[in-house]
Parts: structure tokens; C-alpha cells; sequence
């Protein structure tokens, strides 16, 4: 069945559809990386998006459950050069179409994605459309009208809506060892030393395991929680996740952590990061396209070493409005944009994407903010 991509400003892209039929819209981004597709459909950070993958093979090794950072797909539709037909990988629990279908999520392949990464970076971030039963004047017209990511308050739409606590496998990934006679996929974990509260505000389900693997008891909260409840945990640090949509939009989530500020360590990550710097006295921009892939390079401040990193985000801090006593820790090389901050005199940091495990810990500056405070 012929799909079409249709961009507000009238661009169409042409090929055929993949999972669901019908329409939707959503901004359309793109993501530059070569894997990982099956995590970066299911991150909550895309809720309210159309992405686009630029590498052209997409689903050669299937879809492994076990590996979703969420439930089901959270970009609105996803738009590929080219589906494989075949998968390989031994751990695969069914073809990237099936599952797209499964769980009602439109898509189109036969686009050159390459080309609309480039239209995208030049013109900057558009709302788009995509469609198996509209003409492409009325695709055009559908994403004229829909809705910006500017002012969305998403975060509440992915989180989520009760409190629990994190039981999900957390071990870390290992080979198995014949000659040892250990056959297990998994290490051993460590055990939980402190109690923290991972705000939700479309949490990953690889930052969970994180937490709990750097010896992090976690405990999962709404979005919309209190400063009240959160201590009513009584933990020892709170976690502000990634996710979705206008940081500046989240007004009940600033007042909250504003008022949490100096009474418990903060880490935030990406949306968490951007509404902690809110929180601490700062504004944000919207970037022109965003920053997503698996190559981004950022500067630590701090060490003068440059990791390369895989962000997602749409919006970023002024490193001009941050006050006294808020350090820009991490800088992004690709255009100086802030890509973390410390705020010692309050315990309170942030990063714009996940860093790498460093000596066994992920979350090492968020833990020794922790250690420091007992």
C-alpha cells in the first residue's frame, strides 16, 4: 500500500506503508543512528514525533522484547529508507513490521531519508504528516494543522499514573562462560544501598536498571507527585528522567522541584535536566532540529575530555540565563550548547544524555551526591 510523508512547508516524500494504515502527525525529526532502532522507537522522548532513521537498512535483527525502553512504539509513525525482510539476531521475538502493526503504529519505507535529514537541518523542525488514505494537498493541510511540540506539556501524557517500585531485571548483560560452566546471559547485582525516586516524566527502562545497578533502590512516581509525596518516600536523592515535549510547559514540575531544591540531591537527564535548570533560575531555547544519533560529542568541563554521546532532545538550556552558582559542566561541540550543569551549593546536577558506565556506575555523580549528603 502507497504511504505519503507530507511536511508543512509542502514537501512530500512518496513509498510504501509499513505497520499501521491510517493518518497521523507529529514534528518530524530524525535520528542518525546505525543501531538501536527498536530502543530510540520505544523511548517516551519521541511521544508527539514522526521519526525518521537515516541509516537505510532498519529491522535486520528483529525486535527483541526484552530490549524496549517502553512498552510499545512511542514516536507517532516511524519513516525508514528500506524494512528487511529478514532478521537474524537468535534473540528476536518477531519481524519490526508485525510488531509495528501489533501495536498500531503507522510507517513508510522507500523514502530517502538521507534527503530529509538534510531538508530538516536546513529549514529547521517542521510538523508533518503521515498518511495511506490522504491526497498529498490534504496531507499538507493535516500537518499545517496540527499541533507544535512548543508549549506541549507531554510528560504527563507518558507517565506514569501510580507510584511503584522498579522490580524489572536489572543484571547487567554478560557472555556466558562454557569453560566456567556458566551458561547465564546475566552478571551478578550488586545490592541496594540507598532509596531514590525516579520522577517519571517518560522514564527509560534502561535508565531504571542504571539506577538499580549503581545500588539505587528505585522507586517510580508520577509526573504530577508533590513535593509531599515524594518526601513521604523518604529518599535519598530524586531522579528527574528524560522525556518528552516543552520543558518551559511543565509549570506544576518546576514549582515542585523548586521546592525540593537543597532538601534532597537532584539529578536530572535530558527534559529532567531542562526543568531542573528551569527550576534553578534558568530559560531554555528550542534547538533548530534537535540533537539525536549516536555521535554526538561533548566536551566535561571538568576533565577536559570529550565523550561521544547519544542525546534526544528538542530543547536546551541558555547557558546565559544560568545564575551564580549553576556551572556549565558539559558543553555540546557541535554548536556549545549546554549539555550539563552542577549546582553545587544545592546538590543538584544534570546531563542531556545518558552517560556511559564508568568504573560500574552510570549515574556516579548523582551516587556521590547521594554519599555526600549522608
Amino acid at each position: 500500500m502507497k504511504a505519503i510523508l507530507a511536511l508543512e512547508d509542502g514537501t512530500i516524500f512518496e513509498g510504501n506503508s509499513i505497520g499501521a494504515t491510517g493518518t497521523v502527525t507529529g514534528e518530524a525529526c530524525f535520528n542518525t543512528a546505525v543501531m538501536g532502532y527498536q530502543e530510540i522507537v520505544t523511548d517516551p522522548a519521541y511521544c508527539g514525533q514522526i521519526l525518521a532513521m537515516t541509516y537505510s537498512l532498519i529491522g535486520n535483527y528483529g525486535i527483541v522484547e526484552e530490549d524496549s525502553e517502553s512498552p510499545a512504539p512511542q514516536a507517532a509513525a516511524i519513516v525508514i529508507g528500506e524494512l528487511s525482510n529478514l532478521h537474524s539476531s537468535w534473540r528476536a521475538d518477531s519481524p519490526m513490521g508485525e510488531w509495528l502493526k501489533k501495536h498500531n503504529t503507522p510507517g513508510i519505507e522507500g523514502v530517502d531519508t538521507r534527503r530529509l535529514a538534510r531538508h530538516i537541518r536546513i529549514n529547521g523542525s517542521m510538523r508533518a504528516c503521515v498518511t495511506t488514505e490522504l491526497s498529498a494537498e490534504d496531507a499538507v493541510a493535516r500537518a499545517k494543522a496540527s499541533a507544535s511540540l512548543d508549549g506541549a506539556a507531554l510528560a504527563n501524557t507518558v507517565s506514569t499514573k501510580t507510584t511503584y517500585a522498579w522490580q524489572g531485571e536489572s543484571r547487567p548483560w554478560k557472555l556466558p562462560n562454557k569453560t566456567a560452566g556458566d551458561m547465564s546471559n546475566y552478571g551478578t547485582l550488586a545490592p541496594a544501598t540507598c532509596k531514590v525516586v525516579a520522577l517519571d516524566l517518560g522514564v527509560k527502562a534502561s535508565t531504571l536498571r542504571a539506577l538499580r545497578q549503581d545500588g539505587c533502590e528505585v522507586t517510580v512516581m508520577p509526573a504530577t507527585s508533590t513535593a509531599a509525596e515524594i518526601l513521604a518516600q523518604n529518599p535519598a536523592g530524586l531522579f528527574l528522567s528524560s522525556g518528552p515535549g516543552d520543558p518551559a510547559a511543565h509549570a506544576e514540575i518546576i514549582s515542585t522541584v523548586k521546592e525540593l531544591l537543597g532538601k534532597l540531591p537532584i539529578f536530572g537527564l535530558g527534559l529532567g535536566l531542562q526543568i531542573l535548570g528551569i527550576a534553578l533560575g534558568g530559560c531554555t531555547d528550542r534547538l533548530k532540529f534537535g540533537h539525536r544519533g549516536a555521535n554526538q560529542p561533548v566536551k566535561d568541563m571538568t576533565t577536559g575530555k570529550v565523550e561521544i554521546t547519544a542525546p534526544n532532545h528538542n530543547f536546551v538550556l541558555q547557558a546565559a540565563s544560568l545564575p551564580a552558582g549553576v556551572e556549565i559542566s558539559h558543553i555540546n561541540l557541535n554548536d556549545d550548547s549546554v549539555a550539563g550543569i552542577l549546582c553545587r551549593n544545592k546538590a543538584a546536577a544534570g546531563l542531556e544524555y545518558t552517560p556511559e558506565a564508568r568504573d560500574g556506575r552510570t549515574f556516579g555523580t548523582f551516587i556521590d551526591m547521594i554519599n555526600a549528603a549522608k
